[in-house]
């Protein structure tokens, strides 16, 4: 029997990536994304997909969005996100409101929807794209950092209440990431080369890096995998202190 996949913000960048992987792999992909015109586009690419229009933020619309599967989900994709780049202390209470409710409640209320037709079938896996922002503080980020640091908690909370009932819930922290929100950032040349220099593996990371990661987390693989965020970034999380080295030694 064919599994079937639900990725939210799935009309481009990781979501359409990770659609495109989980059709590669036999899934049928249920692309979901607030803009329906790139859910199609995406979807229409690939061999079994369907597309979604669907707010995260509303309990009605996740509820629609669900009943089209026209199956209970095997796997749900957290993907769908939102940004508000400005300091603190500019930054409209108005956009970081808007950013808690996409990025982590309306990842809730996915999650908690789709897990109550979920486990009354058996269990299932869900994976959550964060962000490295939500492990090492980002500055002028808004509420994003936040917001993903909540949902690698939240994470956890799902796999601990859920996994006796046969659902295993991780997260995936990308990197500094060539794709979706951060395309447009890395076409100053400037900027593409201070960050790739940031990566030990030498490179800026691909959506399609990041499907792979997800996948995996989704697969028999990792079947003894829960509760864990997978920070999928080249190193960069872990290379501070050879962007500050200690002077070497007088003798």
């Amino acid at each position: 029997m064919t599994k079937t996949a639900l990725i939210t913000g799935g009309g481009g960048g990781l979501g359409a990536a990770i659609a495109a992987l989980a059709c590669a792999q036999g899934y049928k992909a249920v692309v979901v994304d607030f803009d329906l015109s790139k859910a199609r586009a995406v979807a229409g690419s690939l061999s079994n997909a369907v597309a979604v229009q669907a707010d995260v933020t509303d309990e009605a619309s996740v509820e629609r969005a669900l009943d089209a599967c026209g199956s209970v989900p095997d796997l749900l994709v957290n993907n769908a996100g939102a940004v508000a780049f400005a300091p603190l202390l500019e930054l409209s209470f108005a956009d970081f409101r808007r950013v808690v409710d996409v990025n982590l409640v309306g990842s809730h209320i996915v999650s908690v929807l789709a897990a109550r037709r979920m486990i009354p079938n058996g269990g299932g896996c869900i994976v959550n794209v964060t962000s490295i922002a939500g492990v090492t503080p980002n500055p002028r980020g808004g509420a994003y950092a936040a917001t993903k640091a909540g949902l690698s908690m939240h994470t956890e909370l799902m796999a601990v209440e859920w996994g006796p009932q046969g659902m295993r819930v991780n997260a995936v922290a990308p990197g500094f990431i060539d794709s979706g929100m951060s395309a447009a950032f890395f076409k100053d040349p400037k900027v593409r080369a201070l960050r790739s220099s940031a990566v030990p593996s030498g490179r800026l990371g691909t959506a399609e890096d990041i499907a792979q990661a997800v996948l995996f987390l989704a697969s028999d693989a990792a079947s003894y995998i829960n509760g864990q965020t997978l920070i999928v970034d080249g190193g960069a999380t872990s290379n501070l202190l050879a962007l500050l080295p200690r002077e070497p030694s007088a003798g």
